[in-house]
């Protein structure tokens, strides 16, 4: 067996292990970048140090800890209670809201699964008290999230940047991020019109009905399971406990009442929201650094609250930044091995380069619905770079695209961080019926998804 077979299936194996049991993919990432390469690509242990992403690492620190400030300060609070009232009523908008907000925060750097985690518990606890269909509101928060994944300054299009950056491919963000955000966006108006959406627009016809926001409750993890711990759920607002000087009496529940002038928002909030649309000036039309931007910005935010902001750092998504830096380490030492380009040229021997990207795009979708997606992104995608540079005919920018979106949409799945937290928050629901119609909806993804987009961002282009 040849070390680059070796190393491939070490890779499986870890994504098996990681999805068996609940074992961080980045803790086996580094210890297989160790044994493959010093027991069979001859690294010494600084080489393999050498391809730790300090970059990335920068970049997620940066994002997250920033929108962990924001969350704590109750910035996210105040936007969704803005969003929801600006509706006045208008029972049919509220899944719309709830898929904006979503993919809102994802795209400032939120983790998928941590917007999730805040936003559908109030969103299912809309549907429970306004009889909207808690699938319905379950997969739009989902879409949402999925939607705003890879924005430029994200997680998600950190990552796809930046590997298609070093292979030096053809770049375009904005494209895999339109592609994302249509593609999700197109479902989500699909799955508003078969589950009850004319209905809900019918009965807005007759007029609006009094809507009672209730404040996101940020005070405690939301529940069912997660990959990320409570690094984003346990986020406080800005006066609870001892800094606000009152204990408990300020945490904020679902069934809390809204506190005077709660919409309005104060000057923090307002600078902590002008802060997140600096870092997009920054990032997109001057080219700055994410990860120092998001840190600058960060510290004028702490500086200005230093006790109400010191949990923030213990909120950055350190199992995720884990799980994606030991990916890349270990795909460092693929490259070196060789293991890329045989791979590379393994699937342009398959003779059709189209069906070769039409397996790449299954591959993604399916390894994605029952493991990590960030992992899969860190994984196979440069495992396709060599493909992509073979003069194949397919298209590098709707490759990414297709590879992106086919890899992230399946995330509905309730094996899946963000399919269960919307199984754990559904209320008044047979809990096996709406289990098996959210893996229904799942697999029918799963299936789907690849050929769509095979057809859409390479096919039809070609």
């Amino acid at each position: 067996m040849t070390p680059q077979l070796i190393s491939i299936y070490a890779l499986v194996a870890m994504f098996v292990v990681a999805t068996l049991y609940p074992i961080n993919m980045g803790v086996l990432a580094f210890v297989g970048a160790f044994l493959v390469g010093t027991l069979f690509a001859g690294q010494e242990t600084k080489e393999i140090i050498a391809g730790f992403p300090g970059g990335l690492f920068l970049t997620l620190v940066g994002i997250t800890w920033l929108f962990a400030l924001a969350q704590n300060n109750g910035t996210i609070d105040w936007l969704v209670r803005l969003s929801v009232r600006a509706v006045k009523g208008r029972i049919a908008a509220i899944p719309w809201i709830m898929f904006m907000i979503s993919a809102l925060l994802t795209a400032v750097g939120a983790v998928s699964p941590g917007a999730v985690a805040i936003i559908a518990p109030i969103a299912l606890g809309f549907a429970f008290r306004y009889q909207i269909s808690p699938l319905l509101m379950g997969l739009m928060v989902v879409h949402g999230a999925q939607a705003g994944g890879f924005s430029p300054i994200s997680i998600y299009g950190g990552i796809t940047n930046g590997v298609v950056a070093n292979a030096g491919l053809p770049l375009s963000p904005m494209t895999t991020f339109a592609a994302s955000f249509f593609v999700n966006a197109a479902v989500a108006f699909l799955l508003f019109m078969v589950l009850g959406g004319r209905k809900l627009l019918a009965a807005s016809d007759t007029g609006p009905v009094a809507v009672n926001v209730p404040h996101i409750e940020i005070a405690r993890a939301a529940t069912g399971p997660q990959i990320f711990g409570d690094s984003e759920t346990e986020a406080l607002t800005l006066k609870i406990g001892e800094e606000g000087g009152k204990g408990d009496a300020n945490r904020l529940t679902a069934d809390a009442p809204a506190p005077e002038g709660a919409d309005d928002g104060n000057l923090y909030q307002i600078v902590t929201l002008a802060g997140l649309a600096l870092l997009a000036i920054l990032v997109l039309a001057f080219k700055l650094d994410i990860g120092f931007v998001a840190l600058s910005i960060g510290l004028v935010l702490v500086l200005w609250a230093p006790n109400t902001q010191k949990r923030a750092m213990s909120q950055v998504a350190w199992p995720e930044i884990m799980l994606i830096t030991g990916v890349s380490t270990y795909v460092a030492v693929l490259e070196h091995m060789g293991t890329i380009d045989f791979v590379g040229e393994s699937v342009a021997g398959l003779g059709s380069p189209l069906i070769a990207a039409l397996l790449l795009c299954f591959i993604g979708a399916v390894v994605s619905a029952f493991a990590s997606s960030t992992a899969v992104l860190g994984s196979l995608i440069p495992l396709a770079v060599p493909f992509l540079q073979a003069g194949t005919g397919v298209s590098a920018i709707g490759f990414i695209a297709a590879m992106a979106v086919a890899s992230t949409i399946v995330d509905v799945s309730p094996f899946s961080t963000n399919g269960a937290l919307v199984l754990a928050n559904a209320q008044g629901v047979d809990r096996d019926l709406f289990f098996r119609r959210l893996l229904g909806y799942g697999a029918l993804v799963t299936v789907l998804a690849p050929i769509v987009l095979w057809l859409l961002f390479i096919v039809v282009p070609g």
